[in-house]
């Protein structure tokens, strides 16, 4: 399931791209895909290994034409030099970071001059009614310390250098299930939030032109996630 849309996020083979707190590696895979030289950065070393063996399987059978590396590093000091990347991806990571500052500046730093930078976060309103419904939601060690407000998100990435130029929202579907999920509790798994939670990966796996239709009229009104597509100036 991907939150950054690559129609309006191109990458073009040969592209270096750094996926910054790439969890699973869902974008770091997609950028593979798509013949870039792929860095994979997290914390977390259960999911590097997890992206690594993805990575491999990828070059195994040929679905990846560039290199793929997976590191692990924290997202406030990147161990790379200043313009080494030509794409950047920060995908619902910068929610989870106090000093968010920081991160965006190294994020800019490390990209070159007009590269591109697609930047997701949990959006306002649906967030909202998260921490509204359930202190559990957020209240967890690495769990979200704050909710953006748009403005509030394109004004940091402007004093860092990077000039947003598109915006959009994603996963409507999915942000019944989170207000779902919170309303009964985070840990308690009814019968409910199992149907729906089979449901949502009926519809990630399958792709059904219902659904897909569904989410993209619904995304402008209840989309989950803000993604922010930015240029880093000259």
């Amino acid at each position: 399931m991907l939150t950054v849309h690559f129609g309006r996020f191109r990458v073009a083979t040969g592209d270096r791209v750094l996926d910054l707190g790439c969890g699973g590696g869902r974008h770091a895979f997609e950028a593979a895909k798509q013949g870039a030289d792929v860095i994979a950065l997290d914390l977390n070393e259960a999911d590097l290994k997890d992206v690594r063996d993805m990575f491999a399987a990828m070059a195994e059978v040929g679905e990846s034409a560039g290199s793929t590396m997976a590191v692990r590093a924290s997202g406030l000091a990147l161990p790379f030099p200043d313009a080494t990347f030509d794409h950047v991806i920060a995908a619902e990571i910068l929610e989870h970071v106090p000093d968010d500052t920081a991160m965006i500046a190294e994020t800019a730093r490390v990209l070159k001059p007009g590269g591109l930078v697609a930047v997701t976060v949990p959006r306002w309103w649906p967030e909202r009614i998260c921490w509204a419904l359930s202190d559990a939601y957020h209240r967890v060690e690495g769990g979200h310390v704050r909710i953006y407000r748009k403005r509030q998100l394109i004004r940091r990435l402007r004093d860092a250098g990077l000039e947003p130029f598109r915006t959009h929202h994603a996963h409507a579907l999915h942000s019944p299930y989170w207000w779902l999920k919170c309303a009964v509790g985070v840990d308690n798994e009814t019968a409910a939030v199992r149907l729906y939670h089979r449901f949502l990966l009926w519809d990630i796996i399958k792709a059904p032109k219902l659904t897909r239709v569904l989410d993209r009229l619904l995304n402008p009104v209840l989309g989950k996630s803000l993604v922010i597509y930015a240029r880093k100036t000259a």
